[in-house]
């Protein structure tokens, strides 16, 4: 073989080994089956492939493997639809994912020391509790607003560990579970109090109820601090739920730049039980992006 002919062997053996290597590691459907960990599609992403129909949704979602699923606005639903969905959950052996009891995104509230937004956050806690109890769902994310520019911080965080306290006091009475959620401020929520786990930890470390645990969204928390394993294992005792999205543009797991293998890898290695809610968009429209989004789930779950 002469020197040219060499070379350009060598060069398409190369090639075919990045090619290969790439193959690899590009997302593929995988066999059926149960994933390993309860991730939890919400209602309403997916009506391409099953219809408008919750109830159509829900059986989706079981014939697909999973074992989960969530709806943030559950508390909108009507009663009898609320009911039916839970029904329907139990029969298909779907675990609930938390729905929003409290949130609010647009002023500073549990920063303050003030009776009429600690009734106000009790009401709204009290209503999700009767929602809890139609449903069996007993979480509720609680967003604890804004935070105040005209008050020392730690003034600001002893106010919501107070606020906090007297809502948990409510839930205990019943089992339900606020989960506390950091948001990050750079993309989605600029202005939010809560933006960090260490932060979160802290905050339910001083409401030391079973009433009062964390909500680490890894999408924000990626934004905001990243060194998602490392802040997971240094916080594991106080979170309670999961919610997944990949960045940049919070869509599903293999888009961005978070490898959710290994972080599935691990959580599921820690003998994780709980639910890790699907929040996130697709990168593709239509069935093809459904599709696209459970065959990225599958590969991710390959560990």
């Amino acid at each position: 073989m002469n020197r040219r002919a060499f070379v350009a062997a060598g060069l398409a053996a190369g090639m075919a080994a990045i090619s290969s290597s790439h193959a690899e590691d590009k997302p593929a459907a995988k066999p059926s089956g149960k994933f390993k960990l309860k991730y939890a599609p919400e209602l309403g992403k997916y009506e391409a492939s099953a219809g408008k129909d919750p109830i159509d949704q829900l059986k989706f979602f079981a014939d697909e493997g999973f074992s989960a699923m969530f709806d943030n606005e559950l508390y909108k639903k009507p009663p009898e639809l609320q009911e039916a969905i839970a029904k329907q959950c139990q029969q298909l052996n779907l675990a609930m994912g938390p729905f929003i009891a409290y949130a609010e995104f647009s002023k500073p509230t549990f920063v303050l020391k003030d009776n009429t937004v600690r009734e106000s956050a009790i009401a709204k806690i009290k209503a999700a509790i009767e929602v809890s109890k139609r449903t069996g769902c007993k979480m509720g994310i609680v967003v604890p607003g804004q935070y105040d520019n005209k008050q020392e911080w730690a003034y600001q965080t002893a106010n919501v560990i107070d606020n906090l306290k007297a809502c948990a006091e409510v839930c205990e009475k019943d089992g339900f579970i606020m989960v506390i959620e950091p948001l990050n401020n750079w993309i989605n929520h600029p202005g939010m109090f809560l933006s960090k786990i260490p932060q979160a930890y802290q905050i339910c470390r001083a409401v030391n109820s079973p009433s009062c645990k964390i909500l680490d969204d890894m999408y924000h928390q990626q934004i905001t601090e990243g060194n998602l394993i490392p802040n997971m294992d240094h916080a594991w005792e106080e979170i309670a739920v999961f919610h997944i999205g990949d960045t940049p543009g919070r869509n599903e797991p293999t888009t961005g730049e978070i490898n959710y293998r290994n972080v599935f890898k691990h959580i599921h290695e820690k003998g994780y039980q709980g639910v890790l809610c699907m929040e996130h968009g697709k990168s593709k429209p239509g069935k093809e992006g459904e599709r696209a989004v459970i065959d990225a789930y599958r590969w991710c779950d390959t560990y």
